[in-house]
C-alpha cells in the first residue's frame, strides 16, 4: 500500500519530533528548571534582587537549588566580573546552572547580610523537610525549632500532611504552631496556642508573653479573649515548671555545698569532740589532700598516661595517708605537750596554719595548681528543664556519703573506734581500765586529719587548688560540729547539710556574705538554747 507523500512528510516530522524529545523524557524532573536569569542577581550588590533570586530558589526546590542554597550556608558560591555564579566544589568551581567545571577567572565570594544568611539557613531547613532520609528531616525540625519563621508555614504543613514518623508528627505540629501564632484565623491561632503551651517547654515563654501584653492604648495584642486565655494558662503552667526547677536546683546546691562542710568537718568532729582541741590548721589538711591530688595526677599523667581517667582511686588513699602522717606529727610534736590548754593551742595552731600555708607556697609555688577533671566526672545529667547535675558534684555527693559510712564503721565496729568512744565520754574512766588514751589520741587525731585529706581530694574536682583553699572552710567547719553537736557523728552530717541548705536558700535573696552571716547568727541562736547542739553526748563527763 503506497502512502500520499503529504501523509508520509508529516509522519517523518513526527518521528524526528519524538526522537528529540525522547531524552528530555528520561531526565530528572526539575533539571532545567534553574537558568542563568535566576542565579545572575547573586552576582550583584542589590540585596533586594539578591533576596529575590533566593526566593526563586527556594520556589524551584529541584535539586540544582537546593544545592545552590547549601553552598550559600557554606560561604561555597563564587561571582565573576561578567556576571557568572560559580559553586565551589572541593578545589573546583562548577557552574551553579549547569554543573561544569569551569575557570575561576578572578571570582570573588558572594555576599549576604546577617538577614539573607538567616533566610537561606530557613529556607534550606524548610525544603529539607521532604527529604526521604529520617535524620535528614530530624536536623530540618531542629533547626526549624531554633529559629521558626513564619515563612516557612506552607512547607511546614506540606510536611505535616506527609510525616509518617510519629515522634516527628509531634514536632511538626509544635513547629507549626509556632509559625501559626500570627495566623489571620482566631481558630489557628488557638490551636496553636494550645500546642505550644502543651508542650511545656520553657523556651516558648516569650512565644506566649507577646499574645497577653497590653498595648498603650489598653487593648490587647491578641484580639481573641480564648486565645488570651489559652496562653495565660500556658505562662502559667511555665511558671510552675520554673519554679520547680528552680527549687530542685536550690536544694541541689545545699545538698552539694553541705557534701563538701561534711568532707571538711567530719574530721574535725572526731578530733574536737575527743581530745576537746580547737584545731585551727585542720584547714591546711584540705589543703593537704588536695596537693596530693595534684601530685598523684601529675604522676599518672607521666608515668601512665593512658590510665589518667582513673587517677582518682589512687589519689584518694594518697591524699589520706598524706593528711594522716602530718597530723600524726602534729599531734605528737606539738600538741600532747598542750592538752587542757585551749588558749595556747588555739594560737599555736594557727601558728601551724601559716607555717603549713608558706611551705606549700615554697614548694609548689603562690599561684592555684590545675587538678583536672576525667572524663566520667565531666559534663552532667539533665534532670529537669534549666537544671544540670554536674557529674563531679554528683560523685563528690556520693563519696562524703561513702566517707561518713566508713567512718561510722571505724568508730562503732573497730577496736579503735571502741577505745575513741570511752576517751571521748570518759578519758579518766577510760585509762583506768588500760586504755592507753595517748596513743587513742594520736591515731584518732591522725584518723580524722585523713578524712579532712579525703575532703581535700574530692574539693579539688570541683575548685581551685592553691595554698589556701583550707582557710574557706576552717569556720563553717567548726559551726557544722558545734550545731550537730562535739563528737556526734550524726550531728555532723545533719550540721554539714543543714548550713548547705539554709545558705543557699538564703543566698537569692541577700547574697552570699550576708548569707553567711544570717546563718552565724542562726547558730549563734541556736547556741544560746541548745548549747550541747542538737545531739547530746551521753556519757559521765557530759552529764557531769
Amino acid at each position: 500500500m503506497a502512502f500520499p507523500a503529504s501523509r508520509l512528510s508529516r509522519f517523518i516530522r513526527r518521528c524526528a519530533a519524538l526522537a528529540v524529545m525522547a531524552p528530555a523524557a528520561f531526565l530528572p524532573l526539575g533539571a532545567f528548571a534553574l537558568t542563568t536569569a535566576d542565579v545572575a542577581p547573586l552576582a550583584g550588590d542589590d540585596f533586594d534582587a539578591k533576596s529575590a533570586a533566593i526566593d526563586k530558589l527556594i520556589a524551584n526546590h529541584d535539586a540544582p537549588s537546593l544545592a545552590l542554597l547549601k553552598a550559600l550556608t557554606e560561604d561555597g558560591v563564587l561571582a565573576t566580573d561578567s556576571g557568572e555564579v560559580l559553586v565551589q566544589d572541593g578545589d573546583a568551581l562548577k557552574d551553579a546552572v549547569t554543573g561544569k567545571t569551569v575557570a575561576s577567572n578572578g571570582a570573588q565570594p558572594v555576599t549576604l547580610n546577617n538577614l539573607l544568611r538567616s533566610k537561606v539557613a530557613g529556607a534550606l531547613s524548610g525544603l529539607q523537610l521532604d527529604s526521604p532520609d529520617l535524620e535528614t528531616r530530624r536536623a530540618a525540625i531542629a533547626g526549624l525549632l531554633k529559629n521558626p519563621d513564619p515563612a516557612m508555614k506552607p512547607m511546614i504543613d506540606r510536611a505535616r500532611a506527609k510525616e509518617t514518623d510519629p515522634a516527628l508528627k509531634r514536632r511538626l505540629d509544635t513547629l507549626w504552631a509556632m509559625t501559626a501564632l500570627s495566623d489571620t484565623d482566631p481558630a489557628k491561632r488557638l490551636e496553636a496556642v494550645q500546642l505550644v503551651a502543651a508542650r511545656h517547654d520553657l523556651e516558648m515563654y516569650e512565644l506566649l508573653r507577646p499574645l497577653v501584653a497590653n498595648k498603650p492604648g489598653g487593648s490587647y495584642a491578641e484580639s481573641d479573649a480564648r486565645v488570651r486565655t489559652a496562653a495565660q494558662a500556658g505562662i502559667d503552667a511555665l511558671d510552675a515548671i520554673q519554679r520547680r526547677s528552680e527549687i530542685a536546683g536550690t536544694v541541689f546546691a545545699g545538698l552539694s555545698l553541705g557534701s563538701v562542710l561534711l568532707l571538711a568537718a567530719l574530721g574535725l568532729a572526731i578530733t574536737y569532740g575527743l581530745i576537746g582541741v580547737i584545731n585551727m590548721a585542720h584547714g591546711e589538711f584540705l589543703m593537704i589532700g588536695a596537693y596530693a591530688t595534684y601530685v598523684v595526677q601529675n604522676l599518672v599523667q607521666r608515668v601512665a598516661p593512658g590510665a589518667f581517667d582513673w587517677y582518682p582511686l589512687f589519689a584518694v588513699p594518697v591524699s589520706f595517708a598524706a593528711a594522716a602522717a602530718v597530723g600524726i606529727v602534729l599531734e605528737r610534736l606539738v600538741l600532747k605537750h598542750l592538752y587542757g590548754r585551749p588558749l595556747e593551742t588555739l594560737l599555736t595552731t594557727f601558728g601551724v596554719s601559716l607555717i603549713l600555708i608558706q611551705a606549700t607556697r615554697t614548694i609548689f609555688g603562690a599561684q592555684n595548681v590545675q587538678v583536672q577533671n576525667p572524663s566520667w566526672m565531666s559534663g552532667g545529667v539533665t534532670v529537669m528543664q534549666n537544671l544540670i547535675l554536674p557529674y563531679n558534684r554528683l560523685v563528690i555527693l556520693a563519696f562524703s556519703l561513702a566517707v561518713v559510712a566508713i567512718a561510722w564503721g571505724v568508730l562503732t565496729k573497730t577496736r579503735l573506734g571502741l577505745f575513741v568512744r570511752a576517751v571521748t565520754q570518759n578519758r579518766r574512766m577510760a585509762a583506768c581500765v588500760g586504755v592507753k588514751t595517748a596513743r587513742v589520741d594520736s591515731y584518732a587525731f591522725a584518723f580524722g586529719a585523713g578524712i579532712a585529706g579525703l575532703g581535700g581530694c574530692a574539693l579539688s574536682q570541683i575548685g581551685n587548688v592553691g595554698p589556701d583553699l583550707g582557710q574557706s572552710y576552717i569556720i563553717d567547719s567548726f559551726m557544722a560540729v558545734v550545731l550537730g553537736g562535739v563528737g556526734q557523728l550524726a550531728g555532723t552530717v545533719i550540721g554539714g547539710f543543714g548550713l548547705g541548705l539554709v545558705s543557699k536558700a538564703i543566698e537569692p535573696f541577700w547574697g552570699a556574705v550576708l548569707a553567711k552571716i544570717a546563718v552565724l547568727v542562726l547558730i549563734v541562736l541556736f547556741i544560746q538554747k541548745r548549747p550541747q547542739g542538737m545531739f547530746a553526748l551521753k556519757g559521765r563527763s557530759a552529764e557531769a
